[in-house]
């Protein structure tokens, strides 16, 4: 395989199986395509799992311009990779969040969504340091593969728990967007890896050590965040925020996509094919524990 041109984009890599993809020269979905007034508000607004799930999702896919500043400066080095990170994936997770938060403004329009937002990204933003960073360059990129495999599959369940059809169409165009970023950070791995090889040993640690950090990722801040602000919405509930937490991470982790989350763990690595067939079960078991919260 090559090595990164300084002046090119490659093409990404091929597709995750069982996966879709957009087309080459087809545009990238917007915001105004989505008819916020179709949204079958009985279908949703009821949800309290639904509401602390795209609530949360809305805080942090709106914060993540911070992260991706830091991570273009990363690989500042690798002018291909920089220019793909600020001109395609901080635009489209910023799209994200701008999508989400319409969404959520008008399920819930009484919800102080810039006042949460402000409170939850005043914790978030520490946390959010170029020393979060691999320092090498390599592994990184294995970590984004991680962090892209998960929210990949959280998408994939969120649109599975969906019953309201706006929904379920904006969710639909965010996994599909994770997709391409995570076969985008894979091809990029790849790349820095023909110049430089790093041992298996080293990139497990990597796969290994970032699975566990989703655990106890933003998705924790960004709930206690929502909650605080909650209002009036679900005051009949009894739960504590610790409850509330439990029950909908439990939710999620029963409807992890695990085996389309274990082949895309598993590509960083590049194992023969009759390697990964023997791995990969024993990989499935524990990621799906690990990533049970």
């Amino acid at each position: 395989m090559p090595s990164i041109q300084r002046h090119s984009l490659h093409a990404p890599a091929s597709p995750v199986a069982g996966e879709t993809h957009r087309a080459a020269g087809s545009a990238h979905w917007r915001v105004e395509d989505l008819d916020f007034s179709r949204i079958d508000r009985q279908a949703i607004e009821h949800s309290e799992d639904m509401f602390f799930l795209l609530m949360s999702a809305s805080f942090i896919e709106t914060g993540s311009d911070t992260y991706a500043t830091n991570l273009a400066e990363h690989y500042a080095a690798y002018p291909e990779i920089s220019a793909w990170l600020k001109d395609h994936w901080e635009a489209e997770e910023l799209q994200h969040g701008r999508a989400l938060r319409a969404y959520v403004e008008a399920v819930w329009p009484r919800f102080p969504w810039q006042r949460a937002y402000d409170s939850f990204f005043g914790e978030y933003s520490k946390l959010c340091t170029v020393e979060e960073l691999y320092p090498d360059q390599r592994l990184e990129m294995v970590a984004r593969c991680v962090v892209e495999t998960g929210t990949t599959a959280y998408y994939h369940t969120l649109r599975e728990l969906s019953d309201e059809p706006v929904l379920t169409e904006l969710l639909g165009h965010i996994r599909n967007d994770e997709v391409s970023h995570y076969k985008h950070f894979l091809k990029y791995f790849k790349e820095l890896q023909q110049e430089a090889p790093v041992g298996r040993a080293r990139i497990a640690g990597a796969l290994y050590g970032r699975l566990k950090e989703l655990r106890e990722s933003d998705s924790d801040v960004a709930l206690r965040h929502v909650w605080a602000h909650k209002g009036d919405y679900f005051a009949d509930s009894a739960t504590r925020f610790e409850d509330m937490a439990q029950r909908i991470y439990e939710l999620v982790s029963r409807r992890l996509p695990a085996d389309l989350a274990v082949r895309m763990l598993l590509k960083p690595m590049l194992l023969p094919p009759r390697v990964e067939g023997l791995v990969r079960t024993p990989i499935s078991r524990l990621a799906t524990r690990v990533m049970s919260y």
